[in-house]
């Protein structure tokens, strides 16, 4: 297979050769060959989505076919991988996402390559209206190893990533245990004093999961839980960039001090994404889409839940708040995850893996015009007019 088009990175055009579900060559063509061609970048991997169209990973009774059902939908836009994230639940409703989960990557191979690992987020986290977000109250608990040991189990050993907040009950031994066992854990959802979240993080927490939300909507301007992870050096910072989530200041104020390449973009769908306005009930909590899109608790616009944009969405959107390149975005959106949860990291060089995407982009101020997805070298979104 041959796909014709000009690199996100470098902006040259090029042929590049897909045999089975790697790259094979790239060859460079003439600059003149350039104008009108489609781009060609990596995949996005999104670390945080929580479902789609009136689906959540953790609902209850969750099937293997809706499982594949939200997994689909992602092809269109853009994304190869992602990690399923289960919210604050009970313990029941994990065993019912997490076997469904796993029976699908069992029985479909292209769910087993889209599905890395998966993402636990909660249920050890604040029970503080604010930082606990739009998390169900009567669901939060104190940190329970042995609970999550039998989610991994049922997971097939899929959690690869946890978010927790460091002030809950046995929260810094879970963490050192989680770590020695090989999964990646995230500060979240807290309301944690500073030097709990020193704690945290000299116990092996690696990242801040979506940094600035999840939080008190009013903070004494010094010290807080906000500053003490945005300053400290060994944490990743995941960013919901749809543009509802953060000012632009915030945004670029994060890139800036974590760096491009300790910066995550993700989308944090929500399991409502996708769905006209108007208000759903999702069990004990209320959700309300609204006109302009952000997905909120019903009844008022601060406290979000979730997202109801893509990642596609997010890169661009933070091209424009940010001032970065494109190549910087979708960086941040496939690159970083990736090396965070230490998978294979994508890139437009002979011998990786073959997820990529073909898109029209007219740079600052406009959105991504996706003309196909690739996974493992086959077409999962649109159409490919190619060489074979």
């Amino acid at each position: 297979m041959e796909l014709v088009g000009r690199r996100y990175d470098t902006y040259e055009a090029v042929s590049i050769t897909i045999k089975e579900d790697k790259i094979s060559s790239i060859e460079l063509l003439p600059d003149s060959e350039a104008a009108g061609l489609p781009f060609i970048g990596p995949s996005m991997f999104d670390l945080q989505i929580n479902g789609h169209g009136g689906i959540w990973f953790n609902k209850p009774g969750l099937t293997v076919e809706e499982v594949c059902q939200v997994l689909e939908k992602h092809y269109q836009y853009g994304i190869t991988r992602l990690c399923p994230t289960l919210i604050t639940s009970s313990f029941e409703d994990y065993v019912s996402g997490f076997s469904a989960i796993r029976e699908a990557c069992e029985e479909y191979p292209w769910v087993d390559q889209m599905v890395p690992g998966c993402h636990l987020e909660g249920p050890y986290i604040s029970p503080i209206q604010g930082p606990r977000g739009a998390h169900p109250l009567d669901q939060v608990r104190a940190a329970d190893w042995d609970e999550f040991s039998r989610l991994q189990e049922l997971s097939g050993n899929r959690i690869r990533l946890i978010t927790l907040a460091p002030e809950v009950d046995n929260a810094i031994p879970f963490i050192k245990k989680a770590v020695a066992s090989g999964v990646v854990v995230s500060i979240g959802h807290t309301a944690a004093e500073p030097e709990q979240i020193i704690e945290a993080v000299d116990a092996g927490a690696r990242l801040s999961t979506h940094l600035g939300n999840g939080a008190h909507g009013t903070l004494r301007r010094h010290p807080n839980y906000i500053w003490e992870q945005l300053g400290e050096p060994r944490l990743m910072a995941s960013i919901i960039t749809d543009g509802h989530h953060l000012p632009a200041s915030v945004v670029r104020t994060i890139i800036k001090t974590k760096g491009l390449e300790n910066t995550i973009i993700t989308c944090d769908a929500s399991g409502l994404a996708g769905l006209p306005p108007g208000i759903y009930d999702e069990g004990s909590v209320k959700m309300e889409v609204l006109e302009d899109g952000p997905i909120v608790i019903a009844g008022q616009r601060q406290l979000l839940a979730g997202s109801g944009l893509e990642t596609d969405s997010c890169v661009t959107t933070a091209i424009d708040m940010a001032g970065i390149t494109l190549q910087e975005a979708l960086d941040m959106a496939g690159l970083n995850p990736a090396r965070l949860l230490g998978f294979e990291q994508i890139r437009l060089e002979v011998g990786s893996r073959a997820d990529l995407i073909l898109f029209h982009y007219d740079g600052p101020g406009s959105r991504f015009n996706l003309q196909t997805t690739l996974s493992c070298g086959t077409v999962k979104y649109g159409t490919l007019l190619v060489n074979s």
